[in-house]
């Protein structure tokens, strides 16, 4: 399928935003920057036939009253988007003084200067994830079939066989209004069934930096994140695929039969706000029902961000929008990204599959390790060396290069700088021991362009035994291995940020945890696979780790509910998912985190709802939904005013009159500020049977330890027809511990004669300050300034667990139904 004209775009150009450069006089020079106007639409003067034409007389009158100069750079007020979808208002090349004349504009409602931060959040997984051709979500769902899936990143490599349109219906679903953006190295006949639509954007960046050089201006990924990222949400079957060797088989998406609609925004020369959020307007105008972002912004409070209010605008036109948590813990306790309660915040995990290499002893016995060095082996057997005073291998011998070394890592150096000098070094090969358990340096190391094999500390003690009593110790090395079936998985990827969220930490995230630790994705064949290399390595595939890898997995997921549930809301899909995750790893242990020697018990606030589970999302037997006024009436319990309100959500058909903190999300959060002083929280739920027509659920309790009481009303909630909606009350009496012990509970709905097990939900505010308006942003401060101190609760149905310095309180399931998380943090 190709795409013959530019005239839908051309269009859609005009009708969605346009480019406004006004003529050029002589004057003093005037500093310009880019500027988002959010505009309230109900002002257009009846004297104008659109709100375009509006905003066109509005920069006309401010360049009459402040003349334009030829000596400056943007030498007048310039439009350059005009905002439909994501948010109403629109985006200008302004002055100081043309700004300050702007905020005098009737309809004016908020300006901010276009100035972010934005970092990408960087097959077997389908399997791992129980995917099978069977039964389940993917013969429910067609794989993903008539479901078009937007994803904003850095655009695309066409030709990669992932993007081919074999084996997909020649007709596109009639709600698809986009267009193949003819560009750069990019013509329409590159789209297909698909690949059916691409745009790029960078009118903003270029106005905010007109020096920079825009090396590919079309929708060509240059990066090869967005390459990747789309390949893993729906990419087409490949056979013959792997990386050097490593995870050889046939890749393909996780909803390997949707469309997909690519809208480039990220460049090498920076990313602009402005271009994000037209490339959210256009894919919501575009008829996408998913959107996948792999990106992490600068925090700022609800009224403030940005992309709040484009995702807010998605969630209302039916638009589910899967974000990628965030890479990089970082001091700070609130580090999470894309924490916004509408959408689904994804965090990343660990699979089962293992790489090694294997280190073969002169005496006949071989050592496993990891390693994903994509190079040749050494030849033969050579020389073992190890000299305990140079050991660290921080500044390798040169005269030692054409050994094997071994080296114990203490942690003195980046792991990436150790690699990068045993690299630069040229060793033959070196073995590095390391102290912590090797799941947690994997997360950590990225890539490897040195002969090198990582191993535990109980192999080391066989290699430094032979070493010692052999003259003239030798191994050889064998690369390029992979296994499945690693045990203790799926664990916490180390990279990946934790909760809460930094702009409204009442709602509990992350929701989910999916697979993004060395994840097997398409790739551009021409962009080197890592830059600083000592040899450049070109492939069609690349294994990246991310957060941004796990987001597009849960995206993909998301499709295929869509294609199976098309009547269901953003809600209703992540309340499926969130519900049947799974809080256990393949040992029926509780999961871990990856991070630290300890491996602790991982927390809500880590892994979310737990592990994603696609085939139990089909069937949840009860969801939470959620829609605009019940998230209006959390953001009035957030102490937003009126305009504020109005800034984020872009409606004024509210009022506060129901505000309430108690959002129908499936968890729950409790904030516990003074021990030994009791608090009482009553809760409500309300869920929606979408299962069987009759159906009973009874409630079992177990109190978390410092509980007074703790009673669910009713006791048993029974349906009698599909669709129907059942609330509940759960009351909490809770006085603390004096000692801060750790304390566990669980509630449980139970289908009668049935398998379904549904957990519960709740959210609390912080002890003594229920009745002050915004408790969300006082929370949010509290925890910013006493992190160090927070713990929290969390529980399990069939085993309960703790980790140090922490309390949890959640409700946990095995087999379907409804998840939900409980964080009942002490502050002291």
């Amino acid at each position: 399928m190709g795409y013959a004209s530019e005239v839908p775009f051309q269009y859609l150009f005009l009708f969605s935003y346009f480019v406004l450069i006004l003529a050029a006089s002589q004057s003093t020079p005037v500093e310009r920057k880019i500027y988002i106007i959010q505009m309230d639409i109900s002002a257009v003067p009846k004297v104008f036939t659109n709100h375009q034409n509006w905003y066109f007389s509005i920069i006309t009158s401010l360049t009459s009253t402040n003349p334009p100069s030829v000596e400056s750079q943007g030498s007048s007020p310039s439009l350059l988007y005009v905002y439909n979808h994501a948010f109403e208002g629109f985006n200008a090349l302004l002055s100081k003084d043309e700004l300050e004349s702007m905020k005098e504009s009737s309809g004016y409602i908020s300006a901010h200067s276009d100035t972010s931060h934005v970092t990408l959040e960087t097959t077997y997984t389908p399997e791992f994830l129980f995917l099978n051709p069977n039964t389940g979500l993917w013969p429910a769902s067609n794989y993903g079939k008539e479901v078009i899936v937007g994803v904003i990143d850095t655009g695309i490599w066409p030709e990669s066989e992932s993007f081919k349109d074999t084996g997909m219906t020649a007709k596109i679903p009639q709600k698809w209004k986009g267009i193949c953006q003819v560009g750069q190295d990019f013509n329409s006949s590159l789209c297909n069934f698909k690949l059916i639509g691409a745009r790029y954007f960078n009118k903003g960046l270029v106005t905010e930096k007109p020096n920079i050089k825009i090396s590919m201006n079309s929708a060509r990924d240059t990066i090869g994140h967005g390459t990747h990222v789309s390949s893993i949400v729906a990419g087409n079957y490949v056979n013959g695929a792997s990386f050097f060797g490593y995870a050889p088989g046939t890749t393909k998406g996780v909803a390997p039969n949707a469309r997909l609609a690519i809208y480039k925004v990220l460049w090498d020369g920076g990313v602009s706000n402005s271009d994000c959020l037209e490339a959210i307007d256009q894919a919501i105008s575009d008829g996408v029902d998913v959107i996948s972002l792999s990106l992490a912004f600068d925090k700022a409070g609800l009224d403030e961000d940005l992309l709040a209010k484009a995702t807010f605008s998605a969630m209302k036109k039916g638009v589910l929008v899967s974000a990628a948590a965030g890479n990089n813990i970082q001091s700070d306790f609130t580090t999470l990204s894309n924490g916004y309660p509408w959408i689904l915040t994804v965090t990343a995990s660990t699979t089962d599959r293992w790489f090694s290499g294997t280190l073969k002893l002169g005496n006949g016995v071989d050592i496993v390790g990891w390693t994903i060095f994509s190079g040749s082996s050494p030849a033969g057997y050579l020389p073992l060396v190890y000299d305990k005073i140079s050991s660290a291998c921080e500044k390798p011998i040169l005269s030692l290069v054409l050994n094997i070394l071994v080296c114990q890592y203490g942690g003195n150096v980046p792991i990436r700088k150790l690699i990068d000098n045993l690299a630069h070094a040229n060793v033959k090969g070196a073995i590095i021991v390391t102290k912590n358990p090797i799941v947690v340096e994997i997360s950590r190391i990225g890539s490897m362009d040195c002969p090198c094999i990582w191993i535990g500390e109980s192999d080391e003690e066989i290699l430094l035994s032979y070493i010692k009593v052999t003259v003239h110790p030798l191994a050889s090395m064998i690369f390029q291995q992979t296994s499945i079936g690693a045990k203790g998985v799926p664990m916490v990827a180390s990279f990946a940020k934790r909760g809460p969220s930094y702009n409204c930490p009442c709602i509990l995230k992350p929701d989910i945890m999916a697979p993004g630790s060395l994840v097997l994705g398409a790739w551009p064949p021409n962009k080197p696979l890592q830059v600083k290399a000592v040899e450049l390595r070109f492939n069609n595939f690349n294994i990246l780790s991310g957060t941004s890898m796990a987001c597009p997995h849960a995206t993909g997921v998301a499709a295929l509910l869509k294609g199976a549930h098309s009547k269901w809301s953003p809600a209703a899909i992540r309340s499926a998912i969130m519900t049947t995750a799974v809080p256990f790893d393949n040992t029926h242990n509780p999961i871990h985190e990856s991070d630290g020697r300890n491996l602790q018990v991982a927390s809500p606030l880590a892994m979310g709802a737990g592990q994603i589970d696609p085939n139990r999302a089909l069937d949840p037997g009860l969801i939470y939904d959620a829609g605009p006024e019940d998230y209006m009436n959390l953001l009035c319990s957030m102490n937003f005013n009126e305009s504020q309100i109005f800034k984020i959500t872009g409606s004024k058909n509210y009022n506060c009159s129901n505000r309430s903190h108690d959002l129908n999300y499936p968890s729950f959060m409790i904030i516990y500020r003074s021990k030994g002083v009791s608090l009482i929280r009553k809760f409500q739920r309300t869920v929606t049977n979408v299962g069987q027509d009759v159906v009973t659920y009874k409630a079992k309790v177990k109190a978390p330890d410092g509980s007074i009481r703790i009673a669910v009303s009713p006791q048993t909630l029974s349906f009698t027809k599909k669709n129907e909606k059942k609330s509940y009350t759960l009351t909490i009496a809770y006085s603390g511990d004096k000692e801060g012990a750790v304390a566990f509970g669980e509630l449980v709905w139970f289908e009668e004669n049935g398998s379904r097990r549904m957990r519960c939900a709740k959210e609390q505010p912080v002890m003594g300050l229920e009745d002050l308006p915004g408790f969300c942003e006082v929370d949010r401060k509290i925890i910013d300034k006493r992190h160090q101190k927070i713990t929290y609760f969390a529980g399990a149905v069939y085993q309960i667990w703790q980790e140090p310095n922490a309390s949890i309180f959640a409700c946990k399931q095995r087999n379907i139904a409804l998840v939900f998380e409980a964080v009942v943090t002490q502050v002291p």
